[in-house]
Formats: C-alpha cells, sequence, structure tokens
C-alpha cells in the first residue's frame, strides 16, 4: 500500500474517530442535561403545588374557571377562562424562570373524572412524543371542585432545548473538528506539493548528470591519448592531475545519481567495515597537489596511523571534499584550509577549518537545508545551488554520525564530521594537538 493511501486512511480514520468521541461526549452531556433539567422541573412544581394549596387570587380565579362560576365577574365564561388560563401560564413561566427554565410549554389542570379542566393552547391530550410532568394538587382546588384535582405541563422538541443549553460544548467542539480537519488537509496538500517539488529537482538532476557523463568521457579519453603521446615530465604532471581529477568528477556524477534515489528511501549508501586512513591520507595529498596551482595555503594533519570505520568511502570521502571546497571557495583573498583528523572516545573527527568571512547564528540554523545559501558578506559572488552541505548531511547522517559548526563573523569557521569507530577495534588514540 502505498504512503499516500495509508496517509489517507489515517486521516479518515481520525476524523471519524474525533466524530464519535465528540458524539459520546454530547450523549453525556444531554444525559447530564436531562437529570439536571429533571431536578429543576421538580423543584419548580414543588412550588406551584405549594402556591396552589392555599386560596388566593390565582387559584380563586381558576376555581371558579373551573366551576364555571361567573357570580363575582362581569366576564363571560369564555373570558373568564381564558383570563384564568392566561394568569396561571405566567404564573407557571414565572416559577420556571426562577428554575433557569426558560423553554416553551402547555399546562392542563384537570379534576380525575375529566370533567372540570383549564388547559393552554396547544395543549396535546396523551402527548407521546412530549415530556409530561403531572402532580395532584392539594388543598383549595380540591375543596373547592370535591375532585381530585392534578396539573401537568408538558414540553415539546426538548432534545432542542437541551442541545442550546450545551452549545458551550458543542460548537466548540465543532470547531475544533473542523479546524483540524481544515489544518491536515492544508498539510497534506503541502507533503504532495512538496514530494512533487523534489521528484521535479531529483528528474532535473538525473537529466543533468547524465547529460555531463558524455564530456567526462571524452575528457578521460582525450586525456588517455594525451598522455600516451607526450613526452614531457612536467606537462605529464598536469595532464594525471586532469585524469585523476576527471575520474573524481566521474565518480561524483554516479554518486549524484544514486543518492538522488535517497528521496525514494532506497539504501544505496551501504557501510563496510575499513579503515578509513589510507583513504583520507590518498585524498589530503591529492587535494593539497590540487589547490596549490590554485594559490590555496591547504595543510592537513592525519593523527594516528588507523580509523577503524564502518562507511562507504566514496560518498564519505565525497562529503570531506564539499566541506574542503567550500572553505577554498568561500575563504578570504588569501585561503588558508587546515584539515585535521583524529579520534576520541571511541569516534573519528574529521575537522575542516578555514579563515573565511564565518557564518551567521542565523544562517548556521539553516546551513544545512536543501537549496539554503548564506547571506553573510559577498557570498554570492562563488556559484551553487546550496545541495552541498545538504549533501553532507545526509551522508553523515547514513553513517550514524553528526556535524559540529564552530563559527564567528569575521574569523571564519571550523565543521567537524563525527562518526563512530568499531568498538571491537583497539585503536590507539592520539591526543588532538590543535592547528595554530
Amino acid at each position: 500500500m502505498s504512503a499516500k493511501k495509508i496517509y489517507i486512511i489515517m486521516f479518515v480514520v481520525s476524523v471519524v474517530g474525533l466524530g464519535v468521541v465528540q458524539y459520546q461526549y454530547l450523549r453525556i452531556g444531554l444525559s447530564l442535561a436531562r437529570v439536571q433539567f429533571n431536578e429543576k422541573i421538580g423543584r419548580a412544581i414543588q412550588e406551584v403545588k405549594n402556591d396552589l394549596d392555599r386560596e388566593n387570587e390565582l387559584t380563586f380565579l381558576m376555581g371558579k374557571a373551573l366551576t364555571n362560576d361567573d357570580t363575582y365577574f362581569t366576564l363571560s365564561l369564555d373570558s373568564l377562562r381564558d383570563a384564568a388560563s392566561h394568569y396561571y401560564r405566567d404564573f407557571l413561566k414565572d416559577r420556571l424562570l426562577v428554575q433557569g427554565i426558560k423553554t416553551d410549554f402547555t399546562y392542563v389542570i384537570y379534576s380525575r373524572d375529566s370533567l372540570l379542566s383549564l388547559h393552554s393552547p396547544g395543549y396535546v391530550e396523551n402527548g407521546g412524543d412530549r415530556l409530561r410532568y403531572p402532580v395532584e394538587l392539594t388543598g383549595y382546588l380540591p375543596e373547592l371542585t370535591g375532585k381530585r384535582m392534578v396539573t401537568e405541563l408538558q414540553f415539546r422538541d426538548i432534545n432542542s432545548y437541551f442541545l442550546s443549553q450545551l452549545n458551550g460544548l458543542t460548537i466548540p467542539g465543532l470547531i475544533f473538528i473542523i479546524a483540524i480537519v481544515v489544518v491536515i488537509v492544508w498539510v497534506l496538500k503541502s507533503l504532495y506539493r512538496q514530494h512533487s517539488i523534489i521528484t521535479t529537482t531529483n528528474d532535473f538532476i538525473n537529466n543533468l548528470t547524465h547529460e555531463l557523463k558524455t564530456p567526462v568521457f571524452s575528457i578521460g579519453l582525450a586525456t588517455k591519448m594525451l598522455l600516451g603521446k607526450e613526452k614531457e615530465t612536467e606537462n605529464i604532471r598536469f595532464l594525471n592531475i586532469i585524469k585523476q581529477q576527471n575520474e573524481r568528477l566521474k565518480e561524483h556524477i554516479d554518486k549524484v545519481l544514486q543518492l538522488a534515489t535517497l528521496e525514494k528511501k532506497k539504501k544505496y549508501i551501504k557501510p563496510e567495515e575499513t579503515d578509513l586512513y589510507p583513504h583520507l591520507q590518498k585524498f589530503a595529498e591529492d587535494f593539497k597537489e590540487m589547490t596549490a596551482m590554485e594559490g590555496v595555503d591547504f595543510s592537513y594533519k592525519l593523527h594516528g596511523d588507523r580509523y577503524p570505520v564502518r562507511a562507504e568511502v566514496p560518498h564519505l570521502l565525497n562529503a570531506v571534499g564539499n566541506l574542503l571546497d567550500n572553505a577554498k571557495k568561500y575563504g578570504k583573498k588569501d585561503p588558508v584550509v587546515f584539515l585535521e583528523v583524529y579520534t576520541e572516545a571511541e569516534k573519528l573527527y574529521i575537522s575542516v577549518e578555514d579563515n573565511g568571512m564565518g557564518i551567521s547564528e542565523k544562517d548556521r540554523k539553516k546551513m544545512f537545508e536543501k537549496f539554503f545559501r548564506g547571506t553573510t558578506g559577498d557570498i554570492h559572488r562563488v556559484e551553487g545551488y546550496g545541495l552541498g552541505l545538504n549533501y553532507v548531511k545526509r551522508v553523515v547522517r547514513s553513517h550514524k554520525g553528526k556535524i559540529r559548526v564552530d563559527s564567528e563573523e569575521g574569523k571564519g569557521s571550523c565543521i567537524t564530521i563525527v562518526i563512530p569507530l568499531l568498538k571491537s577495534d583497539k585503536t590507539t588514540h592520539e591526543k588532538r594537538r590543535k592547528h595554530k
């Protein structure tokens, strides 16, 4: 299964999981809201029952309306019943508000034999979809009518009321879920866009390196032909340098082609047990001979005589070469470059020091990122694509190592590659002698 499908499945499962959790919290919230509502209704109904237990203006008016007695009023019976119904509703509404209940309701007050009744508009007898709270009355009204009297409150669409009470839980939850979905979609789109850019970059590098193979091959062939005919010792020395550097360039091209595949998680760097000392010594000698013709003051010191490590030599030497090339290119007018290699505490230290412009603290945090080029001083006088140090970082990480950067603006830099030595080897560690 592709990584893209795995990310999509994880995303869908996460969103569904959040929805389920939110739904469960909502159910719990509704249950708690119902319990609280019942408690409030219980207290409100008890107050209503106590107020209707004795004779007062409200119970007197309701009693006359229930018994159809208009002796004390100039109103018609219908008007009397409407007035009693209106005042009773206001009375119930007030008692509910005292308990913090603000929702629509209907009511009825009736006798057990259903001969006497008074109800509000919208009341539905035996409403199956409504929440009902009946309570039997005592005191004045039962005594007046000579019957058992009951009053009942009905609430419809009560779940909407509960949800409105839970807005502090549901609305933020929905907002957070939507925000998470938006952020994840944005991140995934950014990842896919970045993956597309990386793929395009790798294709460009692959095409470019393949194109470079032809001139490299031609240079190598021409050099071999000239070496076969040349008699002058000095010219032969220069031709050997050209041949050597052409072989190195060819090796670089092959390794770049392999390194591009690292973006696809393929392991083309395969470290093997080796003694790095002779490889570093030969590399340093070649670099010294080449820089001598460029006016670069290059020196090196390899402490000890063995560097047993697990490494892929060409890639590791390429990484060191990148650091040396940078030290040479970004140095001052008369560049001074020093390579020092030593062992300490079961680790191999490969240090490249220069007298260049130094690296600012801001740039040190980003200098190993792909395509990044520093902005300190006149750094852009040197052409480049910001790939070298990123390559160094990848190679060092593949060797389970790390990179240490010591630099001060205007006073040069010292970049050190640290990789583990083979633990089984009894190497004699020579203490580092600091280059002056």
